[in-house]
């Protein structure tokens, strides 16, 4: 934390480098890591629940408009210690709130506890949110624009900004949804775990709602992921909008290579279709309604198979999923020599009813309150 300031009232410049937290889906903070140090952003730490970068305003923005993984980006304003409630007020009083904050915009606060004498959550809220109420003037709600978190572990408090808002796996486009949706920024974290870089073709022959054919269009398109949003940030005091904008950019490449969806369901296509166009990548994409049994390889090079297929205790029983399982298995080995497969399940055993020829898998990844994971092979044998 030796970036964060200490709790002198004029501690916080917001033209100096700060701390800054992406929050990572819990199992895919490595994957996010990776993300942030290839696309540049300055000393990216792995940290339980996510990786932290040091920068200033520009890299708040850059974060929440250009990284896939993360699902919030923070700004940490300040950190201090307090043993009681009475010096968190104190303290929370003396921070200079409109370095951050306007007086006009209402500030929802959170707070979380751990391993302190401070241990009452919402207590500690109460007092961050007086301290800003009757110090800087800016109404304090239950929901707003902004959100202030105060976390304090081991007696020492951080303060912090969502400069995000909305998770940021909502990029603006996906306005239908189907049962058990995969979210963007899971999804683009499993297609870098798959190695796929924007150079080859994805297929997804389960895809739903099109997640994953959008989000490897979007990559090989190099279209920015945040570009058809908003953000917290845009709330703050130090907000500068020509700054903003200058980061947003409307060019993109035409790749050379297409991306190809399929599902049995005649609405997920549909659905597909429809997110596809409102991303701008429908003329990159290929949707069909057929059943895995009927799936056949692309013309072109090979490239990645991706899917999500149904698993126990989200859509169908797992008893009654091997045959899905095994017939997916089978079409794979025997018409998609050259490419290779990324498979997301709940359980090894579903996914050993492929007969695919699995590399050791990673660590297991939280979604919809189960753990799946990634199951990847190297290039199939003829």
């Amino acid at each position: 934390m030796s970036h964060l300031p200490d709790i002198k009232p004029r501690a916080f410049d917001p033209n100096a480098p700060f701390e800054i937290f992406l929050v990572a889906t819990p199992g895919l903070e490595a994957a996010l890591r990776a993300e942030a140090a290839a696309l540049g952003f300055e000393k990216p730490q792995q940290v339980e629940g996510g990786v932290t970068i040091t920068g200033g305003w520009p890299e708040v923005w850059r974060a929440n408009l250009e990284l896939r993984g993360a699902t919030r980006v923070l700004a940490r304003f300040a950190t201090f210690r307090a043993m009681h409630l009475a010096q968190l007020d104190k303290r929370a009083r003396k921070l200079p709130w409109a370095a951050l904050l306007r007086p006009d915009v209402p500030v929802a606060v959170e707070a979380s506890c751990r391993k302190s004498k401070i241990y009452h959550a919402g207590a500690a809220a109460q007092r961050v949110a007086t301290a800003i109420r009757e110090e800087l003037g800016a109404p304090v709600l239950d929901k707003a624009p902004l959100t202030v978190m105060a976390r304090i572990e081991d007696d020492l408090v951080t303060i912090s900004v969502d400069t995000s808002g909305e998770l940021l796996h909502k990029r603006g486009h996906k306005e239908a949804v189907n049962r058990a949706p995969m979210r963007e920024t899971m999804a683009a974290m499993f297609l870098s775990q798959c190695g796929y870089t924007g150079n080859e073709p994805v297929l997804d022959p389960m895809c739903g709602s099109g997640t994953f054919v959008i989000e490897a269009a979007e990559i090989a398109a190099g279209l920015q992921a945040g570009r058809s949003r908003t953000f917290a940030f845009e709330q703050l005091a130090s907000f500068d909008r020509p700054g903003w904008e200058a980061l947003r950019t409307t060019t993109r490449r035409e790749p050379t290579v297409r991306f190809y969806g399929s599902d049995r369901d005649a609405g997920a296509i549909e659905m597909s279709k429809a997110n596809a166009e409102r991303a701008g990548v429908a003329g990159l994409t290929e949707f069909r309604q057929l059943p895995v049994g009927e799936l056949e390889r692309p013309p072109g090079p090979p490239g990645l198979v991706i899917v999500n297929p149904p698993f126990g205790a989200r859509i169908g029983e797992s008893a009654s999923l091997g045959p899905l399982y095994r017939s997916l298995g089978s079409v794979l080995r025997e018409r998609f020599s050259g490419w290779r497969v990324g498979l997301i399940t709940t359980e090894l055993g579903l996914a050993r009813a492929t007969a695919l020829p699995f590399l050791p898998n990673g660590a297991p990844v939280l979604h919809g309150g189960l753990r799946v994971t990634l199951y990847r092979t190297d290039v199939l044998p003829k």
